[in-house]
């Protein structure tokens, strides 16, 4: 694998065209940049000074959450449709909130449901990764702060969430953060395909194009708020279609130019 000698470590992975992948090796974990077939391993995080070190397969590789974000700021109202079947008013600027670190979990990665929780939805999404410290940035400047693009599910217990009247409880549960299967970096997120497959059912479909709030717009906007770390993830909203999920269930993300993102159900 060739890459440039440009001292940006972001600027570098950009330029191999590859996907930020995060895996257990020899006991360790460890980052890599992925093509189709093979693993290159990198000596450190990608966020710092890098160098390749060896290959592997990739059919080989333990894949584990791509990145561990201090945050995981979500957006809850991003789709027309979705608004609209939560009964709700367009929001004049976006409605965040934030989900913990310990939430995330990777592909593969059973999702848990906690005894007495009640109904437990999916929400496929597409997960912006931060690849830079990012603070009061303008649009522009958020897309040059973009690392690249995750499939993400922002699991939720419903009935809490209504019985709450906030979120954070209702979407913070252990497992409640797929992010996966890799980090894409060669990508434009104005139009991707974004859908959720329940036992292989097509649940949620729609196009990144339907946000009302850019990705890019979102950055800005949330960077306004709290400063942005790198490895940090913004989810941009969910598609029309989120239904409930149980033990013994499989969900499948799946983000156009991304890939797939596979969890199994289990009861905790």
């Amino acid at each position: 694998m060739e890459t440039s000698n440009h001292n940006d470590p972001i600027e570098r992975i950009r330029e191999t065209g590859m996907r930020v992948v995060r895996l257990m090796h020899e006991g360790a974990c460890r980052y890599g940049l992925a093509d189709e077939a093979t693993v290159t391993l990198m000596t450190d995080e990608p966020f710092a000074a890098w160098e390749a070190e060896g290959v592997l397969p990739l059919r080989e590789a333990h894949l584990m959450s791509p990145v561990t974000p201090t945050k995981v700021v979500a957006v809850g109202l991003n789709y027309r449709p979705h608004i609209e079947e939560l009964g709700l008013d367009l929001p004049i600027e976006p409605v965040i909130f934030v989900k913990p670190s310990t939430s995330v979990i990777g592909p593969g990665v059973p999702i848990e449901i906690p005894p007495g929780v009640g109904r437990v939805d999916h929400e496929a999404e597409l997960g912006v990764v931060i690849g830079r410290r990012t603070h009061r940035a303008s649009p522009e400047e958020a897309a040059e702060n973009v690392l690249g693009y995750v499939c993400g599910n922002d699991v939720t217990a419903r009935e809490i969430q209504r019985v709450d009247g906030q979120w954070t409880r209702a979407k913070s549960f252990d497992t409640f953060c797929p992010l996966g299967p890799w980090v894409a970096t060669d990508l434009d997120p104005s139009a991707l395909l974004v859908e959720a497959y329940v036992n292989g059912e097509l649940r949620q479909r729609a196009n990144t194009r339907e946000m009302l709030f850019h990705p890019f717009d979102l950055v800005s906007f949330v960077s306004g708020v709290m400063t942005l770390v790198p490895g940090d993830v913004i989810l941009t909203g969910t598609p029309s279609g989120v239904g409930p999920i149980q033990p013994g269930d499989e969900v499948e993300i799946r983000v156009e130019g991304v890939g797939s993102l596979v969890n199994p159900v289990v009861a905790s």
